[in-house]
């Protein structure tokens, strides 16, 4: 072996040891350079070491189920199913009267409010994900109180809708989706999933209000508005204000009450309503959708609030997930899930996040956003309404950025608080965000476990130093 040949082995022996992980993708590397001779100085500075803030790479599903777990922990430490009596605090057991004194153990969340049906979904996801029980009973614990209370305290609220009392009367009596629609999205895909609750009683009041009672415009989109009870018209803010959150907080649930009770104007309903969402406030040039539209309004400002996007998103993939193959709008869902994660990938920070104003990077990047598009774009990837290759490693950075916010006591930083709606970028820009803030806690599980199942049927790793799809396990 001549010397020159005896340095071009030792050079290259040298930068596998020192790079291992480039060298040992499984992907096609770079081509070694075909000039014989000493190596320039510039030769290997693509394979230098790069000091990423993000973990640049695609975890393994322990090491997100670690991050899943410090979730669980503080959440089951911190939301106890348990009842008391207001005027002293002390434990109530057993639940044979309908006791007025009755609330639930303070904790740091709600167990009733519409961030609370996300987090059961999102514990029944990582359940399925992770195969641990834990997740599961989290969500079925919390469920069987409900369903215990709503028998015992149903009556009691329906004979004197003003004046009773119940821990959870907002449930039992609901003025907006808020109240019911996402808690009954997670009864019925409990239910789906072969849960032993007996969640009739419950089914039947929440998904009576969604399908029946809740505002909509004359073409059957949920809007806010409607009478107020004394001759005028509520306006929040405005008369005929469409929310997007209202996509979510909705829909999902009567397509999932089709998958249920087998009938099929559930599904159309939920269709056209993701399609008319969709028309009256996607931008199709930016590829996201504004936060809020008033109907009859001549212009609409476009404010493009990151977490109204998630619940965009969020509510086709959960759509699509029971709407039958065969139905005759499910084509055109999937073609505008495509678009809206199409336009999400462009407004991606360099460390995984999406911006408080998704299209204004001058607002910090916000944690609970960042966890539905995990989500919802993982979910896509796995279901096949897009392209592994293309949004796979867009997921698995976007998941790393969700988890570098969980604290080692599994409360989550970042996490904008609960938001109205405005047509000016003050009042979105310095929203604060708060670790009680309870819209974070379920995406970040429902993120998590969808990771882990795209990362088990999908692998990802470095190729020429960038994360790339590199084929099915």
């Amino acid at each position: 072996m001549n010397s020159s040949t005896l340095r071009r082995c030792l050079t290259g022996a040298l930068v596998a040891g020192l790079f291992p992980v480039v060298f040992n993708a499984v992907a096609q590397e770079a081509p070694a350079a075909q000039e014989k001779g000493p190596a320039a100085a510039d030769a290997m500075l693509h394979a230098l070491t790069v000091e990423y803030p993000t973990p640049y790479r695609a975890m393994s599903a322990e090491e997100v189920k670690t991050v899943l777990d410090r979730v669980y922990t503080y959440l089951e430490r911190t939301t106890p199913a348990e009842l008391i009596h207001k005027s002293d605090g002390t434990p109530i057991t057993n639940l044979t009267t309908a006791d007025p004194d009755a609330v639930f153990k303070p904790g740091d969340f709600r167990l009733t409010s519409y961030e609370w049906g996300v987090t059961y979904l999102g514990m029944l996801a990582a359940g399925a994900a992770t195969g641990d029980a834990r997740y599961t009973d989290y969500t079925i614990k919390r469920h069987q109180l409900l369903a215990d209370l709503t028998k015992l305290y149903n009556p009691v609220v329906q004979a004197d809708l003003k004046n009773s009392h119940a821990p959870h009367k907002s449930f039992l009596n609901p003025h907006a989706l808020d109240d019911a629609g996402a808690l009954c999205h997670s009864f019925l895909k409990a239910k789906l999933g072969g849960s032993k609750v007996d969640y009739t009683q419950m089914i039947g009041i929440c998904g009576n209000f969604v399908t029946k009672k809740e505002y909509r415009l004359p073409d059957g989109t949920f809007a806010r508005g409607g009478a107020d009870g004394n001759g005028g018209f509520k306006a929040r803010p405005l008369k005929n204000t469409v929310w997007l959150d209202d996509m979510f907080m909705g829909v999902p649930t009567i397509a999932y009450l089709g998958a249920v009770n087998g009938d099929s104007k559930h599904f159309d309903d939920a269709a056209r309503q993701v399609l008319q969402f969709s028309k009256r406030m996607f931008n199709p040039q930016l590829g996201i959708y504004m936060h809020g539209y008033v109907e009859g309004q001549a212009d609409h400002p476009e404010m493009h609030w990151a977490r109204a996007n998630g619940w965009a998103v969020m509510s086709m993939v959960e759509v699509l997930e029971v709407l039958p193959k065969n139905h005759k709008m499910r084509d055109a869902i999937v073609k505008q899930l495509r678009a809206h994660i199409k336009g999400l990938s462009t407004y991606q920070t360099r460390d995984g996040f999406w911006h408080q104003l998704i299209d204004r990077p001058d607002t910090y990047q916000e944690t609970s956003a960042t966890a539905i598009y995990t989500y919802a774009i993982a979910r896509a990837v796995n279901r096949g309404y897009v392209e592994a290759q293309a949004y796979g490693p867009m997921a698995n950075l976007a998941w790393n950025a969700t988890a570098s916010k969980v604290l080692a006591n599994g409360q989550i930083e970042g996490i904008c608080v609960g938001t109205g709606m405005a047509f000016d970028p003050a009042f979105y820009s310095y929203r604060p965000t708060s670790v009680k803030a309870a819209h974070g806690y379920g995406p970040a599980l429902l993120a998590g476990a969808e990771i882990i199942e795209m990362n088990k049927k999908f692998k990802f790793g470095l190729n020429d130093s960038g994360l790339m799809y590199q084929g099915l396990r």
